[in-house]
């Protein structure tokens, strides 16, 4: 149990950035593309809280622990949701490498539309330095959020977690 810890301790880590987040909902100036070529042109930014609940059914590939982890997260600021999801993290023999994946269940309210949506997160770290991949599933926006598309970056500054939600909607979802 104690390595399980650490290992959410670690995965945590994978997702430290150095850059703060202002707290603003405004369109952006920069406006940002999704792979699938949809045009991002809104931000929400705020804290938000997070529990790691480790599970002890950690699963082992050789060497290599491979720890399932509970999210549990709630979500201020521009998006007032709660956040439920598991993570599946692995730690390496070198110092600051690792990875985790996770899919988190957003329910609540982005910029006073209400509903929910996917998030996908895949990200990793090479010893030390780390990269971030955390998008919305395709399609899985409902309610006032259907058509929902963006990507999200976490960072952690002073121990408090911030999120930076770059996002958009697809017109022929939600016209």
């Amino acid at each position: 149990m104690k390595e399980t810890r650490n290992i959410a301790a670690m995965l945590v880590s994978i997702i430290l950035t150095s850059s703060c987040v202002r707290h603003t909902s405004t369109p952006m100036q920069d406006q940002a593309v999704s792979p699938e070529g949809f045009v991002m042109t809104h931000r929400a930014t705020g804290p938000f809280d997070v529990t790691l609940k480790p599970q002890d059914d950690k699963q082992s590939a050789g060497d290599t622990a491979i720890a399932r982890m509970l999210l549990d997260k709630q979500y201020h600021g521009d998006l007032e949701a709660v956040g439920k999801g598991q993570m599946l993290g692995v730690r390496t023999a070198v110092n600051g490498s690792a990875g985790y994946v996770a899919m988190e269940q957003v329910s609540g309210t982005l910029a006073g539309r209400q509903g929910s949506f996917t998030l996908q997160h895949s990200s990793t770290m090479n010893k030390g330095k780390p990269q971030q991949s955390i998008t919305v599933v395709p399609d899985s926006g409902t309610d006032q959020l259907a058509g929902l598309v963006g990507s999200m970056t976490i960072n952690i500054v002073d121990g408090k977690h911030a999120y930076d939600f770059k996002y958009g909607f697809d017109e022929i979802a939600n016209p």
